[in-house]
């Protein structure tokens, strides 16, 4: 931690939440001659690289001038009269549970910044990924369905706007504006610059954008009922006046309007069926935001709304939030499967979606505990996510543009060719997120999980103990099947399928990602299904191995991130823990 005055805190808070916006602003503009690069998308694409960057380093100091021994309190805190008939104010601020959050979607996004700029120049890139499109054009570039660089890198700043914005505001009405702003550029991006067919882009789009309006509409409904009743929309105000004029009634019916909207973007089951489409559909750099960050916009609105402003209305539905959870985790994990078994013509990016859902299943259910340590586990989930995913699908994307396909029949290879024989460091990489996605001890994802369901073998008072002991039991059985799919995956992808083999046939054999000779005599292929993909690009080693670092980093030293939301945590559960 560095002495950093509090102006200076409001200051970097301001300039985090501006500085892409205005980014997203000057993407628009033609760039000045002299910053043209080589073609007339590589000028927007490192504007898109400076502006991000810049919001990461002012996230990271913002970080390092946080004061940990009061991570429970609001700190680099604004409030300002917006609308003063209507009692809406400017509050932003960041506590404990905000600021991991924060830097994640900075870091995220730069990330993403990055990889797109390296995809579009680097020479030994064929750009035929989703980014690119059908038509093998750059991210934006002018040939592909209208879209443009300027609009691509705008689009991606707008949405690093509204979500950093989520998780700094204080105010209902601002949390719901800004919970809302994400929903045009991920639209766009979907419909834009997605890989699959237009006509299936379209669909995509318009099922994500159709599903979290009409969550959000039911949402809204209860963030007024709250701040009228409240007297308030200041979230602050609203968890620490012992929740004045909201009786048991009106907390029920607010957890319900509330909770919908929330569910829909976290997604929990059984409202999660817009994801898996979005995810197919949608760019890498898309999958990677919309995974790493955007779902977290749901969870984040249960714990720093639901539980300490209607703690009563929680505790009414917690059973269910928690039987739901537990049903999206052992659901998630069946379709994982599904889709892994041979044969099945599986999506790699559609199972790591499904994944998602029995991911989040368990940020649900620490939630649903209302303990401390469900809750805890809970964010240390939510961040261990949002790494883990972010770099699964950053690798299926470049698996994709390496040889056009996420069919998992396709990747294993007729000759039982794999990623360990052809681009060993590629196939370290995807083995290292699938074990960190199924909570092997040491990495980020294990605790996040232990922790939840740790909650669970002791909820709050007046939750039923008997029926969390059945749901934790059921998430740990899903824990099970998530280590099942995982490593079929690993096995399918890295290591080929060997019952696969083709017969040889004068010497020659044929795979299924083309022709390949055999060695003389005919004893063998000389080549795999995979022999001539490239191993990992010095980009794609600039964009993935922080991510890698972070998921090893969290899992070894997770006091690191659980001192920071611990307080924060204790702060907005009183009266609701034992």
């Amino acid at each position: 931690m560095i002495s950093v005055s509090n102006t200076v805190m409001q200051a970097l808070l301001i300039g985090v939440l501006l500085l892409p916006l205005a980014g997203a602003v000057a993407a628009l503009l033609p760039p000045p001659p002299g910053l043209r690069g080589r073609d007339p998308g590589q000028a927007v694409l490192r504007h898109g690289v400076t502006v991000t960057g810049a919001v990461l380093a002012a996230s990271v100091v913002l970080a390092l001038g946080f004061d940990t021994g009061h991570a429970g309190t609001v700190q680099a805190e604004s409030d300002v009269a917006w609308i003063p008939s209507l009692g809406i104010r400017l509050h932003l601020g960041v506590d404990g549970v905000s600021l991991p959050l924060v830097v994640l979607t900075a870091l995220l996004t730069f990330l993403c910044a990055l990889y797109s700029y390296g995809a579009h120049t680097s020479p030994g890139s064929a750009d035929g990924d989703a980014e690119s499109g059908s038509d093998g054009a750059r991210p934006g570039g002018p040939a592909h369905q209208g879209g443009t660089p300027q609009a691509f890198v705008a689009l991606l700043l707008l949405l690093e706007t509204g979500t950093l914005a989520t998780f700094a505001t204080l105010d209902l009405v601002l949390f719901f504006l800004a919970f809302e702003t994400v929903l045009v550029p991920m639209y766009f991006l979907i419909a834009r610059w997605g890989g699959a067919e237009p006509r299936e882009r379209a669909r995509a789009a318009w099922k994500f954008i159709l599903y979290t309006l009409l969550g959000s509409v039911v949402m809204l409904l209860g963030l007024l009922l709250v701040g009228f009743k409240g007297g308030t929309f200041d979230m602050v105000a609203l968890a620490g006046d012992d929740h004045a004029g909201l009786t048991r009634t009106t907390q029920i019916l607010a957890v319900l309007a509330i909770g919908v909207g929330l569910a829909v973007k976290t997604p929990m089951w059984p409202l999660h069926s817009w994801l898996p489409d979005a995810h197919t559909t949608a760019p890498t750099v898309g999958s990677v935001l919309l995974a790493g960050v955007l779902l977290k916009m749901g969870t984040y609105g249960f714990v720093r709304i639901l539980l300490p402003v209607a703690p009563e209305g929680m505790r009414f539905f917690a059973p269910w939030l928690a039987a739901f959870a537990v049903v999206g985790i052992v659901y998630g994990s069946l379709a994982c499967l599904s889709l892994a078994r041979r044969g099945a013509k599986g999506d790699l990016k559609r199972l790591i979606a499904y994944s998602s859902v029995g991911h989040m299943g368990f940020v649900l259910l620490g939630i649903a505990s209302m303990t401390p340590t469900g809750v805890n586990g809970a964010l240390f989930a939510n961040i261990a996510h949002g790494l883990i995913t972010g770099l699964l699908f950053f690798l299926v994307g470049a698996l994709k543009e390496r040889t056009g396909t996420t069919d998992l029949d396709t990747l294993s290879g007729e000759s039982g060719g794999a990623l360990y024989g052809s681009a060993p460091r590629f196939g370290g990489l995807l083995a290292f997120a699938a074990v960190a996605s199924l909570g092997l001890p040491g990495l980020a994802g294990f605790w996040g999980e232990m922790l939840a369901l740790l909650g669970a073998f002791e909820p709050a008072e007046g939750l039923s103990r008997p029926a969390f002991l059945t749901f934790m039991a059921i998430a740990a059985f899903g824990t099970l099947l998530t280590a099942a799919y995982m490593l079929v995956v690993v096995q399918r992808v890295c290591m080929g399928d060997p019952k696969d083999a083709p017969q040889q046939q004068g010497g020659r054999e044929r795979t299924e990602l083309g022709h390949q000779e055999t060695e003389p005599g005919g004893t063998g292929p000389a080549h795999s299904a995979t022999a001539r993909l490239p191993d990992v690009r010095s980009y794609e080693y600039a964009a993935w191995t922080p991510l890698v670092l972070l998921t090893v980093a969290a899992g070894l030293w997770p006091a690191l991130l659980l001192g920071l939301t611990d307080p924060a945590v204790q702060n907005l559960l009183p009266g609701v823990t034992r």
